[in-house]
């Protein structure tokens, strides 16, 4: 049995998202978040950090949204259908890249953005760093995605829906007016079946 413990509005949309590409079985546990916008007590007693998504699979919970990506998908997507074989050693490593690249480097500079939204005045270095950094994270892309409609070349894989998160976090933010190509390949992924199901369920 899987559980998926989804704080709404936040990270775990993209979790869900991932277990309707794969088409599990799995029960959705929702929390609110508290007038600051912060976690509650409820999420903090069900959970190791009170954080989302943590997932829980025959008893045993797993965190970190790349851990929980890479532990389904070596799990349950068997066929390769999301992701590709481990014998194919240059599309392998090219996948664990992408895979742990939202969360290892990409969200940092988005996270100090949405921080500086909330100082006035804003601190000059801080500035300085989120800036740079998220231009030069959201050019790497833009690139990337200007070449191919995917992350990992022609065809939807594990790796876009994090990809997926950090656009629509630089959405949010109002950072994707220089970058067409991100602008459209968030747009294609929203139409995926299974990312309007996760919605669906999760959000509205």
């Amino acid at each position: 049995m899987i559980v998926l413990h989804h704080l709404r509005v936040g990270r775990s949309i993209f979790t869900v998202w991932l277990l309707e590409e794969l088409e599990l079985d799995y029960e959705l546990k929702v929390y609110l978040r508290g007038a600051d916008g912060r976690s509650q007590d409820d999420i903090k007693a069900a959970t190791p950090l009170g954080k989302s998504p943590s997932i829980e699979i025959d008893g045993q919970m797993l965190t970190e949204s790349g851990a929980i990506a890479a532990f389904l998908a070596d799990r349950y997507d068997t066929e390769n259908a999301l992701s590709p074989s481990r014998e194919d050693d240059v599309a392998y490593a090219n996948y664990l890249r992408w895979l742990h690249y939202p969360e290892g480097s990409a969200f940092v500079p988005l996270i100090f953005k949405l921080i500086l939204m909330r100082e006035d005045p804003k601190p000059p270095i801080m500035s300085a760093f989120a800036e740079g950094e998220t231009a030069l994270h959201l050019g790497t892309l833009e690139k990337e995605l200007s070449e191919k409609p995917y992350i990992m070349g022609d065809a939807f894989q594990i790796p876009d829906i994090g990809i997926s998160y950090i656009v629509s976090m630089a959405d949010r933010l109002g950072e994707l007016g220089p970058y067409p190509a991100l602008q459209a390949y968030w747009k294609r992924n929203q139409e995926r079946a299974a990312w309007k199901r996760a919605v669906e369920k999760a959000v509205e």
